[in-house]
């Protein structure tokens, strides 16, 4: 699997493909377990709700620190060998959460799920930025991100169709057993983009280097932390998804068939980008999508306050996807641009530009989720502060520019 010169490199369609199950993986974790948290919490009785958020959070906390690593250690030893090392622990993680005695132990397997995938979820990017850049690897990674937003649409569904003729357990095996058919399928038709004359040693000085030369390129740095914002809204709603649709619109065995229809929200965002991103650019297309957040966030955060109690399930819906719609049309466009520059270190740049984004997300959405108080008003206060903060960064990002 490691001959480079043997794997004839797939078609488009097989690479976007190829690369979206990779990058599903952590879509797959997170998601496939929402129908179980209670399930989990009786078995490790764990009684308070903001505490089984630490299911959630753990995965992300794994998955930021193991996005530093693996993008420098893909440019001293491959994109392949990064990977496989991801999709590994990726698997001893599934492994020891499925055989925890305790509720720590599950969290602890929780990380190495988060750890090693990150493996796969950055070096995809870099696998990306190998072969495409500006617009057009914007449009791949519309693409990548269509495919990948089917995963988290049925999630949640195949999640709860395990746990009617099994327990939460076989979920963690189950990720096990996916992550090595997708490095069989890997190892077997993906070629490595990183060559041998190309590589630089794995070193903390050179990492740390790379590290510096993003944070300090206004364009890098600036559109991670947009990303970042963004991304604690959808992180936010993770956090509180199955406890809110349960608390305040008792949704329990419908709440797959929600939850579906608002990643197939971003899904559809991810299609029209595609298609929209070629002719008016990606900077059109973020400013436009955080002005209609912000304008759909603060309405119904208006609405909310002016009503008794949580608003019509209906009316929740329609929000939800409308702004999940705008916010579908952001991801790919601001992980672009903030590669773009990045293309002479492309790995490192992959580490830093994800775990900087996903530290923001993580603190900031996690911190949201900890206000959830059986109402819709932390959430939605959240999506109308970190979208105004967006907004207002990217003009300065680009009023520098300009300068």
């Amino acid at each position: 699997m490691n001959d480079t010169a043997q794997t004839s490199r797939p078609s488009t369609t097989e690479f976007i493909a190829l690369m979206a199950m990779l990058m599903s993986l952590v879509a797959l974790s997170i998601d496939a377990i929402l129908p179980a948290f209670h399930k989990i919490g009786e078995t490790f009785q764990i009684s308070d709700e903001n505490e089984l958020q630490l299911i959630i959070g753990m995965v992300f906390f794994g998955l930021a620190v193991g996005q530093l690593l693996y993008g420098p250690l893909s440019d001293s030893v491959g994109r392949k060998p990064a990977i496989y090392l991801g999709l590994v622990l990726f698997s001893i993680g599934s492994l020891m959460s499925a055989l925890a005695s305790d509720y720590d132990m599950m969290l602890y397997g929780r990380f190495l799920q988060g750890f090693g995938v990150a493996g796969p979820r950055t070096v995809a990017t870099a696998l990306v930025r190998d072969q495409y850049s500006g617009r057009e690897m914007a449009r791949i990674m519309s693409y990548v991100i269509t495919v990948f937003i089917l995963v988290p649409a049925l999630a949640p569904a195949l999640g709860q169709s395990v746990l009617m003729i099994s327990d939460w357990q076989t979920l963690f095996y189950c990720f096990a057993v996916l992550s090595m058919m997708g490095m069989v399928w890997f190892g077997l038709r993906q070629p490595e983009t990183h060559h041998k004359d190309k590589r630089i040693p794995f070193q903390l000085g050179r990492i740390g280097a790379g590290a510096l030369e993003v944070l300090k390129n206004r364009k890098s740095a600036g559109y991670m932390i947009v990303a970042g914002l963004i991304f604690s809204c959808l992180i936010s709603y993770l956090s509180m998804a199955k406890l809110l649709y349960l608390d305040l619109y008792q949704i329990d065995e419908m709440f797959p068939l929600y939850f579906a229809m608002l990643a197939l929200a971003i899904g559809a965002a991810s299609v029209v980008n595609a298609k929209l991103v070629m002719k008016y650019g990606m900077r059109s297309l973020i400013h436009i999508s955080l002005i209609m957040m912000i304008i759909l966030s603060a309405i119904f955060l208006a609405y909310m306050l002016m009503i008794e109690g949580n608003p019509p399930f209906v009316f929740f819906m329609i929000e939800m996807m409308l702004v999940f719609f705008f916010m579908g049309i952001l991801f790919g466009n601001c992980n672009a641009l903030a590669m773009e520059p990045m293309g002479h270190i492309a790995g490192v740049a992959a580490s830093v530009i994800g775990a900087g984004t996903t530290f923001v997300s993580m603190a900031f959405g996690s911190l949201i989720g900890q206000f959830y108080d059986q109402t819709l008003l932390p959430m939605i206060i959240g999506f109308v502060l970190f979208s105004v903060l967006s907004l207002g960064l990217m003009q300065w990002i680009e009023k520098k520019k300009e300068a």
